[in-house]
């Protein structure tokens, strides 16, 4: 992933989903992992190069990336 990318995973809404936000733009709404993946494929990254669990990477707020993703691992 380029390290001028900067993704932020926002809080759980009442439904489990997470707005996020590549370079200040909202690509939208993930429901679990598979969801936060294709964004970054959409935004030009390599799923397989990203760790979603590495801070330095993505800034998860309101919890990490198994809080309100049923289907996190």
């Amino acid at each position: 992933m380029s390290p001028d990318l900067r993704v932020i995973v926002y809080p759980p809404d009442a439904q489990g989903g997470r707005r996020v936000r590549v370079d200040g733009e909202i690509l939208g709404r993930a429901l679990g992992p598979n969801d936060l993946f294709e964004f970054l494929r959409q935004a030009a990254q390599d799923a397989d190069d990203v760790c979603l669990d590495d801070g330095l990477l993505i800034e998860w707020r309101g919890g990490g990336p198994a809080l309100g993703s049923p289907d996190a691992a």
